[in-house]
């Protein structure tokens, strides 16, 4: 048996070194150039760190949390490799005969060889940020792969130490994944929303219209079974987004509760048709982005089933803003933003159907960053130049001009962040970033209040609400409605 065993490990470190001679041998076109700088440039983490850095600064929330999750994977996949792997197998490096002289580092390393450390912590960064956004995925996955390549390239590592990294990387990302979903479903708590005494409770489902934005992905589908499980008797009419307002307004025209399954954008229409036609809501999680449902509380479709089966529900308070699109008041759950978040919204939005959601925001940020201007408006009849306004539905906690998290959403009061026009919008936004809540500065103001006027809006300025967007009138009013909507969540 130790013979074969020997015989096994034998063939298999010879075909090790012949690929990495395969490698050495041929001629690869402008990779002297690239590679062995490529690989440099990842010591230490430090090219994905920038990378985290650009894509958290440039990206959308969804593209942060990706880059909290690549630079997480990463930092397991490392502390994974530098203490049990290289420790363990201790494989002398590759000899250098064969690999030219051009490719070689200046600075051999001095560690074991097996497994790649670049090679894992490329793939563990890539794997986090995939996971959590496709789109930057895709973007940082080729660099990946060629940092992973270069350590072949360059003579310090065999193929199998690279493969094995790789493997190790992308496990790591999906630990990470796990861990974040853990973490995210341990923190749902329910906030302080006064409950709504007569809620209609519906044990199984009779009298609820629910309706499915059938392009939220494969979390609304996974929903729809447990709905049709404990709500036998729920009506459920499925549709795309371009029906998704017209079956809204039907539905809410003839239910006693108003059903929804979908992200942000698609909870928004149905709380404005709940509002409209005077029903409760009841919201079944199922987009790519719910932090509505988050801040609201709910865990998921099973607890939505159960407030509705047994009547338990919550006054929230709505942001509005007057006029709306087509002269109709518009809603917000989340916030609505005037300046530079709806620009690169914008752009977003037209290039990710041609080039991808991730390249997309990346050029969107450069073209907002190097041509936007501030906006110069009136607020609450002052004159003010701002680069970014943003209004939450109740007070948001954390720093910044766009903090994340609620814990009460019926205080009936706006979140107010302003970031003053002046300078490069960069520098101004990064350092609103790192500002407190409730400040006032030459760069950022934070306030608590229940309405505001904004007037003299130019012509052409974009807004931003709950992830929509659209064109701004001249002038609108931004106010807050205390306990407007009837939302169902367990106790």
């Amino acid at each position: 048996m130790a013979d074969q065993e020997l015989t096994w490990s034998g063939v298999f470190a010879r075909w090790d070194r012949r690929l990495f001679d395969a490698v050495a041998r041929r001629h690869w076109p402008g990779a002297d150039r690239v590679l062995p700088r490529l690989g440099r440039a990842a010591n230490h983490g430090v090219l994905w760190g920038g990378a985290a850095a650009a894509i958290a600064v440039f990206g959308s929330a969804g593209a942060r949390k990706a880059a909290v999750r690549g630079v997480a994977s990463l930092a397991l996949a490392s502390a994974t490799i530098n203490t049990v792997g290289k420790w363990s197998v201790r494989r002398p490096r590759p000899l250098l005969e064969g690999v030219p002289l051009t490719r070689q580092l200046a600075t051999q390393p001095q560690t074991t060889s097996f497994p790649s450390g670049h090679s894992a912590s490329a793939f563990a960064f890539a794997t986090g940020v995939a996971l959590a956004s496709p789109g930057w995925g895709a973007v940082v996955a080729p660099v990946a792969a060629s940092v992973a390549f270069s350590r072949v390239y360059t003579g310090v590592h065999y193929p199998s130490d690279v493969f094995v990294g790789a493997s190790l990387g992308v496990a790591a990302g999906f630990v990470v994944r796990r861990l974040a979903r853990d973490a995210r479903e341990a923190q749902i708590v329910p906030g302080d929303e006064r409950p709504a005494v007569g809620a209609p409770a519906l044990p199984d489902g009779a009298g609820l219209v629910v309706v499915v934005n059938t392009g939220s992905g494969t979390a609304a589908a996974a929903g729809l079974d447990v709905l049709r499980d404990r709500l036998p008797e729920a009506e459920v009419i499925e549709c795309d987004g371009s029906e998704l307002a017209a079956a809204l307004s039907k539905a809410a025209s003839r239910a006693t509760v108003l059903g929804v399954c979908g992200g942000d954008g698609t909870v928004n229409a149905a709380a404005t048709a709940a509002l409209r036609a005077g029903v409760p809501l009841a919201l079944f999680p199922g987009g790519t982005l719910n932090h509505f449902a988050m801040d609201l509380g709910l865990a998921g479709t099973e607890a939505t089933c159960h407030a509705v089966a047994e009547g338990e529900a919550v006054h929230i308070g709505v942001g509005r803003f007057s006029p709306g699109p087509e002269g109709e008041p518009g809603y917000f759950l989340n916030n609505f933003s005037i300046g530079a978040y709806p620009e690169l919204l914008g752009h977003r939005l037209r290039w990710a159907p041609t080039i991808g959601g991730g390249p997309a925001a990346l050029l969107a940020a450069w073209r907002v960053l190097r041509a936007q201007r501030p906006v110069r408006l009136r607020l609450a009849g002052r004159p003010r130049s701002v680069w970014l306004l943003f209004a939450g539905n109740g007070t948001y906690h954390g720093t910044g001009p766009t903090p994340r998290r609620r814990d009460n959403l019926g205080e009936g009061l706006l979140d107010l962040r302003l970031v003053h026009g002046g300078g490069r919008p960069g520098p101004r936004l990064l350092a609103a970033a790192f500002t407190g809540p409730l400040s006032r500065s030459p760069v950022h103001v934070a306030t608590r209040l229940r309405s505001l006027r904004i007037a003299d809006i130019p012509a052409g300025t974009p807004l931003a609400y709950d992830g929509e967007h659209s064109a701004a009138p001249s002038a609108l009013v931004l106010d807050s409605l205390p306990d407007a909507l009837t939302v169902y969540r367990p106790r």
